[in-house]
């Protein structure tokens, strides 16, 4: 009886012994109730210097390889050809330059050294030649205004005029086909340029008798042509223009800008000569001109 007791005793004891080991072993909910352990520190470990790499440069030839391939030459094409005429800028073999804005006339002012030549723009035939400069600031006549010059009726029916010459060039004369680009004579001083740097007066017109001096002055505005012929499109013509200026004014229309020459004062008892270019006090020859007998534009 007392040993039956004893066995039930022990075995109650025994499993309140394993309950309390199995509790201190992992606490509540099986997490251990003791602090995790703290992994021992370790010491840093020792840092390798680092080693800089020595590159070598390239090799000439291997520059060489990698610059990129050089293209062809450009191919050079030639400007669209916009008339059946060639043209010249009239002044050869000098530095020049001239103005691009309306003054008192469509024509402009062609800045060159004297003595540089004068060239037909454009192949035709020679239409009027003054060889004699008779401007005087006296009077200031606009058909003298110009001193020497020489125009031609180019293949295109315009009328070109160079003024202000020096001299005209031997041969040219009223008649005489000329070639574009050949000499018609030399940038001057003459006329009312007198005072002023050596220049061309440049015209663009179309044909008339010589008695409408003041068309021959200038009618057209040449500035865009000359910029073409100079550097850009040597076909560029003033034909279409001019033609279409004529239809709007006549064939002759009347002068509108200075037209008159100023009053000549009152002569004194012992008249001045007037001053006139040494070559022209041997030279007495009139303005020789080719009248007008073709219509313009054919």
């Amino acid at each position: 009886m007392q040993s039956g007791h004893f066995v039930r005793w022990a075995a109650v004891v025994g499993a309140v012994l394993l309950t309390g080991a199995c509790a201190q072993a992992t606490g509540v909910a099986g997490v251990s109730a003791q602090s995790p352990s703290t992994a021992p520190a370790t010491s840093t470990p020792d840092t390798t210097p680092a080693v800089t790499a020595t590159i070598p440069s390239p090799s000439p030839s291997q520059q060489a390889a990698e610059q990129p391939p050089k293209g062809d030459d450009p191919v050079k094409v030639p400007p669209p050809k916009l008339s059946k005429f060639t043209y010249a800028f009239p002044v050869k073999g000098c530095a020049t330059t001239y103005q691009r804005s309306l003054l008192v006339l469509p024509k402009t002012t062609i800045w060159a050294a004297q003595g540089c030549s004068f060239v037909a723009p454009i192949d035709g035939v020679v239409d009027e030649v003054n060889i004699k400069n008779r401007w005087a600031p006296s009077t200031d006549k606009g058909a003298d205004r110009e001193g020497r010059f020489v125009t031609i009726i180019g293949d295109d029916g315009v009328r070109y005029l160079g003024g202000h010459l020096d001299s005209v060039a031997e041969g040219v004369r009223p008649g005489v086909r000329v070639k574009a680009g050949q000499v018609l004579g030399r940038v001057g001083r003459s006329g009312n340029a007198r005072d002023t740097g050596s220049n061309l007066y440049f015209a663009i017109s179309w044909k008339t008798a010589p008695a409408y001096w003041w068309v021959r002055r200038g009618m057209v505005e040449p500035w865009d042509y000359l910029d073409a012929w100079l550097s850009g499109n040597r076909t560029l013509s003033p034909r279409k223009e001019t033609l279409a200026m004529r239809g709007r004014l006549g064939e002759t229309p009347g002068c509108v800008v200075q037209c008159k020459p100023k009053k000549v004062p009152q002569a004194s008892k012992k008249p001045r000569k007037p001053q006139t270019d040494e070559k022209d006090e041997k030279d007495d020859s009139p303005i020789t001109a080719n009248p007008s007998t073709t219509p313009f534009g054919q």
